[in-house]
């Protein structure tokens, strides 16, 4: 019986799929899938994906100049594909495989003072605090472009005393999109960019490495360190304190490190 509930089930969704779409969909005209997959040239992980960025953008040109030509000739059928195809293309995510902090090292140094480099800082710090300007909504599509301009400081000007902030800045970012080990790292990337940093940046890597990401063998030095060397927040030092006191009578760290 339930064997045939779920076929009866299948082919009414099967049926209703088929029904999204109308006349002249182009349903025919859909690409096959590729049997096997076309063998790319070898490449390195930059230019393979600028490669992709810029056929991404080709693409959306050639189905925009597509549109318009479309609208021109009157074809609306085919005007009717062009648009589809353009809004699911707007529907697909498309991700930045480049992450700055990891391609520019451990060994960078916060020093010089660069005009450019601050004034692109300071554009990503204004434009970080407009994104989060209501309290309940954040415009999470502002905070990208404000953590591109974090990742173009670290980028462009890899000695400029801005890129721990920079670093730190963007790592809340990571972390307010619960991308936890892209934060971490933006975090340990301030502290080691810049050792005397002024901003919590040990505390922040022990808390995502003790709460979500379950390293506490590592987690624990980084407390010890911002408990006395860092400014925090009476509520963060409490905090710090029992995890010390909790990670150290547990043994978990030790557990953890054989």
């Amino acid at each position: 019986m339930a064997k045939t509930i779920l076929t009866v089930l299948l082919i009414v969704l099967l049926n209703v799929l088929v029904g999204c779409y109308g006349p002249d969909s182009g349903r025919s005209q859909f690409l096959p899938t590729p049997m096997k997959t076309v063998s790319v040239v070898e490449a390195g992980e930059a230019d393979i994906i600028e490669h992709m960025a810029t056929s991404r953008l080709a693409y959306r040109q050639y189905l925009e100049s597509l549109i318009a030509y479309y609208k021109k000739t009157g074809d609306n059928m085919k005007l009717r594909w062009a648009e589809d195809e353009l809004d699911r293309l707007n529907d697909m995510p498309q991700y930045s495989y480049i992450i700055e902090a990891s391609v520019a090292g451990p060994n960078l140094k916060a020093k010089d003072s660069i005009n450019a480099a601050n004034y692109l800082y300071d554009e990503a710090y204004r434009l970080e605090k407009a994104a989060k300007r209501l309290i309940v909504i954040v415009d999470e599509n502002l905070l990208r472009v404000a953590l591109d301009k974090y990742n173009q400081v670290i980028k462009q000007y890899p000695t400029s005393d801005k890129i721990d902030e920079a670093a730190y800045r963007a790592g809340g970012i990571y972390e307010h999109f619960k991308d936890y080990t892209i934060a971490l790292l933006y975090y340990q990337r301030a502290y080691q960019w810049d050792s005397a940093t002024t901003n919590p940046a040990r505390f922040k890597a022990a808390y995502i490495l003790d709460q979500y990401l379950h390293r506490r063998a590592e987690a624990l030095p980084l407390y010890q360190y911002a408990l006395g060397n860092e400014k925090l927040s009476k509520d963060d030092q409490e905090f710090v304190q029992k995890r010390i006191e909790e990670l150290t009578k547990s043994g978990e760290t030790l557990q953890e490190g054989k």
